[in-house]
């Protein structure tokens, strides 16, 4: 009998709806036309793309005609970034920004910063959850953009982003948001949060690697990044991957439809989950607030039993999580969202990060609890910091 496969990593990534695969086909082949042309099989390539256009702008609020589609989250956030502070004419520039976003938003401000560019970081509380009013003290005569993300892909808390919205719209200055892990899971209202730009990609919602969506308020600076043609109404040049567009049209469009029901149905999971490692293994703490966060995701240190030797251990039992976030795979460094929100090295080196998704189940949360305590007593037996730590009690 094979193996049961539990996939238990969906803010990594997401298997593609059947739904989404379905509506995507035909233009790979029959549909093959280039959006840009204007004979009949360029224009059904069209129309395609500006249906796409309308559900991801229904998705997160908006109107069509302010969704930009990019390659994915990466080059939106570096769109909005770069493109807002050079289509901004001041000589002197200050970005408020947030030390536990993605890799795509801290490496284009330390770039800026790098470049000239004044950058405050907020600080970060314990729950990872930053404080609105550390927001409105940093706020300088210079300011021109603000970057916060909804949904921290670690730990799963989300940030108050309507407060802080609020408060730079209060102060006219820019707002950027990653939305990438929050964007088809929970509901985003542009309108509301008072965002200028933000950052959503397919894969995180069931749709296809490698395309994305910058919202980008009417009338907001922005410069291209790229340089080509005048797609995207000359925001984002190059041949429009139609039957990308067309699958997070699609997966934004069956995300929409599920939003009242499925946030509460991975939560009853999570916590089943959540309560389930509490039970069942000793010395194990979740990282993150517990209140403030997406329905999907949990984090704990094991204390002890190394993060990437457990990954590896449990897929050898069927059953994958991360470390943290998969962008950084492979990498030594510990995780900046764990260090920004206090864990020392050690323990930040030996954390998890569970997050479940649509096709998650509770025969699938019950095998990885009859799985995890045995790999983590496995592990903590062969580690010579745990056996220094319970002679010590």
């Amino acid at each position: 009998m094979p193996m049961r496969r539990v996939y238990l990593d969906c803010n990594a990534t997401t298997p593609v709806d059947s739904e989404v695969l379905a509506a995507m086909l035909p233009f790979f082949a029959e549909a093959y036309g280039n959006a840009s042309s204007i004979h009949s099989v360029g224009q059904e390539a069209r129309a395609a793309v500006e249906s796409a256009r309308a559900a991801v702008a229904a998705l997160v609020g908006a109107k069509a005609s302010e969704i930009v589609f990019t390659s994915g989250g990466t080059e939106a956030d570096n769109l909005a970034i770069f493109g807002l502070v050079a289509g901004d004419r001041r000589e002197r520039k200050h970005i408020i920004a947030s030390p536990i976003e993605h890799h795509a938003v801290l490496n284009s401000v330390e770039a800026l910063e790098k470049q000239g560019i004044e950058v405050t970081w907020l600080p970060i509380s314990s729950d990872g959850v930053i404080d609105p009013e550390d927001v409105r003290r940093a706020l300088r005569p210079e300011t021109i953009l603000i970057t916060v993300m909804h949904a921290n892909n670690e730990l799963g808390t989300i940030q108050p982003v309507a407060e802080i919205g609020r408060i730079a719209s209060e102060a006219n200055v820019y707002f950027h948001c990653d939305a990438v892990q929050s964007a088809g899971k929970i509901p985003v209202a542009v309108n509301e949060m008072k965002v200028d730009f933000l950052a959503l990609s397919a894969h995180k919602f069931y749709g296809p690697k490698g395309v994305g969506a910058l919202y980008v308020r009417e009338n907001s600076p922005l410069e291209p990044i790229l340089f080509g043609g005048t797609h995207e109404r000359d925001r984002r040049p190059g041949t429009e991957n139609v039957a990308g567009i067309v699958g997070i049209g699609k997966a934004a469009g069956l995300a929409h439809a599920r939003l009242a029901d499925e946030p509460a149905r991975l939560a009853v999971l999570r916590d089943r989950l959540e309560d389930g490692i509490l039970a069942s293994v000793c010395d194990v703490r979740v990282n993150g607030d517990r209140a403030r966060r997406m329905a999907n995701t949990t984090n704990f240190t094991f204390a002890h039993a190394e993060g990437e030797s457990l990954v590896i251990a449990l897929d050898l039992q069927g059953v994958q999580c991360s470390t943290g976030a998969a962008c950084s795979s492979g990498a030594i460094l510990t995780s900046h969202v764990l260090r920004a929100i206090g864990l020392p090295r050690d323990e930040a080196k030996c954390t998890l990060r569970f997050s479940l998704g649509r096709f998650s189940t509770c025969e699938d949360v019950d095998y990885a609890l009859e799985v995890i305590p045995g790999v983590v007593e496995r592990l903590r037996a062969i580690s010579p910091t745990y056996s220094k730590a319970v002679s010590a009690r």
